[in-house]
């Protein structure tokens, strides 16, 4: 039986490594970002994904429902991350991580249940720590990750009748390219590397379907990044 699977921000970094990834495990896996990949696969649909426009999320759908009326897994991971300190974080910039961060997953799940399994779809969203713990320089980030968890318990709450699994994962700083935009002193030794994150979330996707993970924290066993 084909299954198919939807990501988020599957153009680079966490995005497009999970992309890679699932094709292997047999899905037939529909990547929505803006900015398109070069990753190329039999089973890998590259679609046009702005998930600040209703519109888009809305022609995003359309594409997936020629292939399929149902999705087995949704892998919630597209977002921004900028680092200011609060003094000089400019409402612009704020407005734009609630844009991507957390009204862009209310748009996408608002138009998912539709394609809903009852009992089969995992629903897995790529959180961060910053959904639990504040971090400094980084308070548009950590409002937009919170505000993604509070809608995702209450979704969950909503949807409880499909009887599908959340899986909310925290992980903590990755080393992916992305930190070589922030302009920041950290230590990449510190960081989860993203082989190591990808061996959490294949644990996750392939664990029996009985099995759900509430929440799952991970981080580098040096701790929080700061």
């Amino acid at each position: 039986m084909d299954k198919f699977a939807l990501i988020t921000g599957s153009s680079s970094g966490l995005g497009l490594e999970i992309s890679k990834y699932l094709v292997n495990c047999g899905y037939t896996v529909f990547g929505g970002s803006r900015s398109g990949t070069d990753f190329e696969h039999e089973n890998f649909y590259d679609v046009e994904l702005d998930l600040t426009s209703e519109e888009s999320v809305q022609e995003f759908f359309e594409t997936i429902r020629e292939f399929t009326p149902t999705l087995s897994l949704v892998i919630n991971n597209a977002g921004i991350c900028e680092m200011t300190p609060f003094g000089e974080t400019s409402l612009q910039q704020f407005e734009a991580h609630l844009a991507v961060n957390t009204v862009g997953p209310f748009i996408l799940f608002k138009h998912l249940e539709a394609f809903l399994i009852k009992h089969e779809t995992h629903i897995i969203s790529i959180l961060s720590t910053a959904a639990q713990y504040g971090y400094p320089n980084v308070s548009a980030y950590n409002a937009s990750k919170f505000g993604q968890l509070g809608m995702l318990l209450s979704l969950k709450k909503e949807w409880k009748d499909y009887k599908i699994r959340f899986t909310n994962m925290f992980p903590g700083a990755i080393d992916t390219p992305l930190w070589d935009k922030m302009g920041t002193k950290f230590s990449r030794d510190k960081m989860l590397k993203v082989h190591e994150f990808m061996s959490v979330l294949g644990f996750v996707v392939s664990a029996p379907p009985n099995i759900q993970f509430a929440e799952l924290t991970f981080l580098h066993r040096e701790g929080f990044l700061e």
